[in-house]
């Protein structure tokens, strides 16, 4: 590890006090009421005054007629996929998913979480490439995929820290091929998207659409999920599966593998608390991310992008990506890394090194699922077309991977909502001192 403590670029810069965060938890009081409640009552399990207000609010809030309350936000991912493949395939024998012999495109650069129902299910899913508008989904290479996969019937799309994807674009697409979309808007929980000519929040843009409150969302339960959906057939399913599938008998009966992923009262109390306080957080998120892009505009590194005619993000996380002719050596490991300093050049570690020194948490991007040990068997499908196997020592070509790209050159900084200016100001300057 570097002393960057000792290293003269640094000199002068003391070490904060106390930790400045990723994103953490901002609690404001009135989350105690509401749990406190639960708890005098002695309504603690997954029935409550709670769940209701939760799920009542969030389905206003966002624009949908229902809301169910799930225990985190991949259970809700897994319940919307489940019923998206119940829908395009039938129910399932007991043993097998619904997915079971078909395969699924999804967004490659995001959180494992997105792509593990499909697994869950029985599926196999089929990585799409990302582009470097939205660090999205790209819809040309989506459209790319169709022609090698034309019996895809299902897309999960994930929002990638909050910012839409060009989903006008990308549900053309799947509306021409047939496709339903599990919209994974688990980041971007208050952000918005102009389709069609009207503005509509993330969360109603698919099929079957999943929000979680986990503990460094834009709001928290410390835990949760939602499910989202105009049909109350579908939400009726969602919270029969979620509660191990009970059917109406006076024993206990079930007809359909069941889960326990209903939302507990306790939680719903947090959220419930946390509700009123979601467009302050956006807007404080948003003056992070400001400062960040006035702050390193003399640098060569831009902010993670968005469609500002189309889109609004929730800005949960701030990014940056350094040009690529200002990448300084850096190679990474499955669990290690290496990185060179040059004059006038940085690199993602060398940054969130720096930062940790000095007390501050960054996070590099996520890892695009391609290059995901687990799913290195599954097919990856760029603009170009197939993503495997690009290198050939006869035959030139670009072998284009925008996620892989966006990975090694990009990183999360500091966007917690507490975060002080000053200290804003310091990170900054630290972010300047590693181009030095």
């Amino acid at each position: 590890m570097h002393d960057f403590i000792n290293d003269l670029r640094f000199a002068g810069i003391n070490k904060f006090s106390s930790k400045v965060w990723l994103s953490s938890p901002t609690m404001h009081g009135d989350e105690q009421r509401w749990v406190d409640e639960a708890i005098q009552t002695n309504w603690v399990s997954t029935v409550g005054a709670n769940i209701d207000a939760v799920e009542k609010a969030m389905a206003e809030y966002i624009g949908v007629k229902y809301a169910v309350g799930l225990s985190c936000g991949t259970a809700s991912l897994h319940l919307a996929t489940k019923l998206a493949g119940e829908k395009l395939y039938g129910q399932a024998r007991p043993n097998q998913g619904t997915l079971q012999g078909h395969r699924v495109f999804a967004s490659d650069c995001t959180f494992d979480a997105s792509i593990n129902p499909i697994a869950y299910e029985d599926g196999d899913a089929v990585f799409i490439d990302t582009e470097y508008d939205t660090w999205n989904m790209s819809p040309e290479a989506l459209e790319k995929a169709f022609e090698f996969y034309p019996d895809v019937r299902l897309v999960v799309i994930a929002h990638l820290y909050g910012t839409p994807g060009k989903m006008e674009e990308l549900k053309a697409i799947c509306d021409k091929h047939g496709a339903l979309i599990v919209e994974d808007a688990a980041e971007s929980l208050g952000a918005r998207y102009l389709l069609n000519g009207e503005w509509v929040e993330t969360g109603t843009l698919g099929n079957y659409n999943a929000i979680s409150f986990n503990g460094n969302k834009i709001i928290t339960g410390s835990a949760g999920g939602l499910f989202l959906t105009n049909s109350k057939e579908d939400a009726d399913k969602v919270r029969k599966w979620s509660t191990q599938s009970r059917e109406a008998a006076p024993w206990y009966q079930h007809e359909e593998i069941g889960y326990n992923y209903r939302m507990s009262n306790i939680i719903a109390g947090v959220i419930r608390g946390q509700i009123p306080y979601l467009d302050e957080h956006i807007a404080q998120k948003k003056a992070i991310w400001e400062r960040y892009e006035k702050g390193l505009a003399d640098l060569p590194v831009k902010m993670n992008p968005w469609d500002r005619q189309k889109s609004e993000p929730n800005f949960w996380l701030s990014c940056c990506i350094i040009d690529e002719d200002a990448m300084a050596p850096m190679v990474r490991g499955e669990q290690d890394y290496l990185w060179k300093h040059e004059s006038g050049k940085s690199s993602s570690q060398e940054i969130l090194e720096a930062i940790a020194a000095f007390n501050a948490e960054g996070r590099p991007i996520w890892k695009p699922m391609h290059m995901q040990p687990i799913y290195r068997v599954s097919p990856f499908v760029t603009v170009e077309g197939n993503g495997r196997g690009r290198s050939n020592a006869y035959i030139a070509g670009s072998g284009v991977d925008v996620g892989a790209d966006i990975f090694r050159r990009g990183l999360c900084l500091p966007s917690d909502n507490k975060m002080t200016p000053e200290q804003q100001d310091v990170v900054i300057d630290i972010i300047h001192r590693c181009f030095l």
